[in-house]
């Protein structure tokens, strides 16, 4: 299973080319559960070296993420690429960087790579033991570079670095098991649907259906293996009224199917992405409304009781409790709901 880490709420995930020093300038002043800069597609092979020292100077010139913005995170090049060891080498330490996601994973040896680099370039982030600091490097560490000195333990520089891995082949859809548990550093998932369907060989329709299989396939292991973030295809239509109702359509699919997150591609995408997998007030009164009345009943010693006429038992507290628990990380008023209805009693 996933190492127990922080838990970081990804409902949007904005990706910002990171070859452009406008749009990272611009980052900074986003509202999103997280920021992705982008090394891989948005970049030419020409302009790679530029745009990974431009971001590095970037996640350098300020202490702390704005308080707007959940994460910071990087898409590396692929581990198959040139490109994927520098980028590690010269990202991995900065403190400020929140997340690592990984392209075009294939199989459970492209998160190997990654998680040597790491645990030789930023052995304190670690997290199974971000605490105490593992700072021994592994002996298949592809770099000849010293393992950077860790920092105080106690300073915010501990903290552990987490993994993203993106889902963008058949090949990588049937070795679901093997990358799940692959990285201690791994917390989620991400259907890539555009590299899907051409390595398939399949045309996107609006609903979706040609990649019903992989999304299943998807959302499964992600939550089979305990790992939080399991985040949908991106929506490429994003303008005018049939661009939102598409998201939203979108979203909503992606949230039936077991995803917590989707893709962006422009900020305007983030609002309606953010509400759509949060929960809605009334979910989360509901789910208020029965843990209260589950503490009573638990108190009294019933093992059986209803609440609106509907019986409930274990399953339906664990999934009320879940609802609160995204309520208070997507900043609900959870406290106001609770006082509301202090005088709910199990039925």
């Amino acid at each position: 299973m996933a190492a127990s880490t922080t838990t970081v709420l990804r409902r949007a995930l904005l990706y910002v080319p990171a070859s452009s020093p406008k749009m990272l300038a611009k980052s900074l002043t986003l509202t999103s559960d997280n920021i992705t800069y982008d090394l891989e597609d948005s970049v030419t092979p020409a302009m790679k070296a530029t745009a990974r020292v431009s971001l590095r100077d970037h996640l350098a010139s300020f202490p702390s993420k704005p308080p707007s913005i959940g994460e910071l995170s990087v898409r590396i090049n692929a581990v198959s690429s040139p490109h994927a060891l520098e980028d590690l080498t010269t990202l991995a330490s900065l403190p400020t960087l929140d997340t690592i996601v990984v392209p075009k994973v294939n199989s459970a040896s492209d998160l190997s790579f990654v998680t040597d680099v790491l645990r030789h370039r930023a052995p304190h982030r670690h997290p199974l033991s971000a605490a105490a600091t593992d700072s021994t490097p592994t002996d298949s560490t592809p770099t000849d570079s010293t393992p950077t000195a860790p920092p105080p333990p106690g300073t915010a520089h501990h903290r552990p670095i987490n993994l993203i891995a993106l889902i963008e082949s058949a090949r990588a859809v049937m070795d679901l098991r093997s990358i799940c548990g692959a990285s201690p550093y791994l917390r989620g998932l991400v259907f890539a649907a555009e590299d899907f369907a051409m390595d398939m060989s399949l045309t996107r329709t609006p609903g979706l259906g040609e990649f019903l299989y992989a999304r299943s396939a998807i959302a499964t292991a992600a939550r089979a293996f305990e790992l939080p973030s399991t985040i949908d295809l991106v929506c490429t239509s994003f303008r005018g009224a049939e661009g939102v109702n598409r998201l939203e359509d979108e979203c909503r699919n992606g949230r039936e199917m077991g995803f917590n997150g989707k893709q962006c591609i422009h900020p305007s995408q983030v609002e309606i992405v953010q509400r759509v997998f949060g929960p809605d007030e009334a979910e989360v009164e509901w789910a208020v409304r029965l843990l209260i009345a589950n503490e009573k009943a638990s108190a009294a010693g019933r093992g059986a009781w209803t609440l609106d006429g509907k019986m409930i038992d274990a399953p339906v507290v664990g999934k009320a409790r879940m609802i609160v628990d995204k309520a208070e990380k997507c900043g609900l008023h959870v406290h106001g709901i609770r006082q509301k209805w202090r005088h709910q009693e199990p039925e």
